[in-house]
Formats: C-alpha cells, structure tokens, sequence
C-alpha cells in the first residue's frame, strides 16, 4: 500500500506515544502524583512546581471515549484524502478526561452523533506507523 497522504510530525517527546501505537496500544501522559491524565501536556497542572516532566509517564490508556464534536469533510484537506470523502474528522473526550482528534470510521459519516461512544483502533499505514482512528462502539 502506498501511503500520499500528511504523516505524523515525530519528536522525541511524542515518541512514545507512536511506538504504542505501533504496538496498537493506546497511550496518553499521567502524572505518577495523582494519576491525572493528559494529551498532550508534558506537566501536570496540579504540580506545577515540579521539574518539567518530573511528574509525568506514559501509560496505556483505554482507548474509549465519546463523540464531543466533529466535521464531516466533503472537500479533501489534503489531495491524499480525495478517495477518503466524506469523512469525519472528530474531537473525542476520552474516558481518562483530555480531548483526543481522530477519525470516526466503521459507520456512515451521517451515523455519526455527539455523545457516541467510540473506541480506537489502529491502522497500519507504514513499517513505522499505525494511525489511531476511532469506530463506534456496539
């Protein structure tokens, strides 16, 4: 498969976050202190006064979630997404609290609905990467 379309802008802080994904985990920051979840904040604002990621690790998250806002998109963003419209580029509330944009797949986009509940699942687009998108859930 050939991939045309945008990829991911990788750096070292992000890093973790794609070698998850890889491995199709789901993975957001948590602060060690108080287990409060993040995307993608590297400080946990309940210890701001700790040293810049001092507080802070990857871990598994669950990857659920519901619909807290989307596009339906009928003109490509990019001409790779030409084949794809429509489709729906979504803002999902996680269940862990932070704000997580995807896509919403495995439905028409007219199914799509705020409060729908959502799980990801992981695409393989490359050897490197493997996209989180989110498809309804039931």
């Amino acid at each position: 498969m050939t991939w045309n379309k945008p990829l991911p802008n990788v750096d070292e802080d992000i890093a973790p976050f794609w070698e998850a994904c890889k491995r199709h985990e789901f993975a957001l920051f948590r602060c060690k202190s108080c287990g409060a979840w993040y995307w993608p904040a590297a400080f946990c604002r309940n210890h701001k006064n700790e040293p810049f990621y001092g507080n802070m690790e990857w871990a598994k998250a669950s990857g659920r979630g519901r619909v807290f806002a989307f596009n339906i998109h009928y003109r490509p963003f990019h001409t790779g997404f030409k084949d794809d419209v429509p489709y729906v580029y979504a803002l999902i509330e996680l269940d862990e609290g932070p704000i997580f944009s995807s896509n919403i797949i495995g439905c028409k986009p007219q199914e799509v609905k705020i409060g729908m509940p959502v799980e990801v699942v992981f695409e393989d687009i490359s050897e490197k990467f493997s996209l989180p998108k989110f498809r309804p859930i039931g």
